[in-house]
């Protein structure tokens, strides 16, 4: 997909502001009508604008950092007027250099930004490009139709930390690189090969390993089942759950014990516990493997 470039701030008519502490002279928004901030303000507020243009928001600090370490400086970086000379963001300029950022007034910046107690600076980067999967996966996950972002976000955030590198949506996911699935991610998108669109049925009948799916009502228990090995984590819609053909072709159901009142859990719920559940019996496996050399 070819990328949209944003107009740059040396291309805008912007008021000239004064210097930030690295001594670089910014520009200053503070109209709606700027050309700058119209174009943030689409991508901020429009998943279509964002997948037509091949770009994304990142809200806050952090997610700024992680993208950096592994891509490189954003298109573009919007800092708010009031948060500029907070020790945070003049450290995260510093390791920006020399991107300039553009200065947006408080209250304009609170248009585009979602996040309540926001840190103040706002990036506009292209959505990365994923290479193609290996043929051979030890332990991925393939999600289908989970269409709220949170859930996503909470979902990426856990296979991330589970030691995961290859997550398939569907095409009924919500837009991965969307402002609420990256914040509740946390970074997650930077660890991750994201692969959105995927033919989850084709990518199930071809896996080389387990085909696990996460149901309410499983042929056994989670803990019961072994997950060690080649293994690919089936995870369904929140509330329709996996759809037959992908449960036709799983290689075993499993369901998590829920002893209270409580008819099921969350989708990201259900899938944090059984990631971590293989993560645990892989480890359990190992430490008996050196067990058994140490004893040899």
């Amino acid at each position: 997909m070819r990328r949209a470039p944003l107009a740059r701030a040396d291309q805008l008519h912007c008021r000239p502001s004064k210097p930030d502490v690295t001594g670089r002279a910014l520009k200053h928004i503070t109209s709606r009508d700027n050309p700058s901030f119209k174009e943030l303000a689409k991508l901020a507020n429009s998943s279509r604008e964002r997948r037509k243009r091949g770009l994304t928001v990142l809200d806050g600090v952090h997610l700024i950092q992680a993208y950096s370490e592994r891509f490189g400086v954003p298109q573009a970086l919007f800092v708010a007027e009031g948060k500029a000379q907070s020790e945070e963001i003049r450290a995260l300029l510093e390791t920006l250099r020399p991107l300039a950022p553009t200065l947006v007034s408080d209250n304009l910046f609170k248009e585009v930004s979602a996040v309540e107690a926001s840190t103040g600076v706002i990036a506009v980067v292209a959505t990365p490009m994923v290479a193609k999967a290996p043929a051979q996966l030890d332990f991925c996950l393939l999600l289908e139709d989970i269409q709220d972002p949170g859930n996503l976000g909470s979902i990426l955030r856990s296979a991330a930390a589970a030691g995961i590198e290859h997550a398939f949506l569907s095409a009924g996911c919500a837009f991965a690189w969307s402002p609420r699935v990256l914040r509740a991610a946390m970074g997650a998108h930077f660890i991750l090969s994201i692969h959105e669109g995927a033919n989850l049925r084709a990518l199930a009948e071809a896996f080389h390993g387990k085909v696990i799916a996460s149901v309410p009502r499983g042929d056994a228990s989670l803990f019961e089942a072994d997950l060690t090995g080649p293994v690919a984590l089936l995870v369904g819609n929140e509330g329709s759950g996996l759809s037959r053909d992908l449960l036709a072709i799983a290689t075993q159901r499993v369901t998590i014990p829920m002893p209270g009142k409580i008819e099921s859990l969350n989708a990201a719920a259900a899938a944090a516990i059984c990631l971590f559940e293989r993560v645990r019996q892989v480890a359990q496996n190992e430490s008996l493997g050196r067990q058994v050399r140490s004893l040899g």
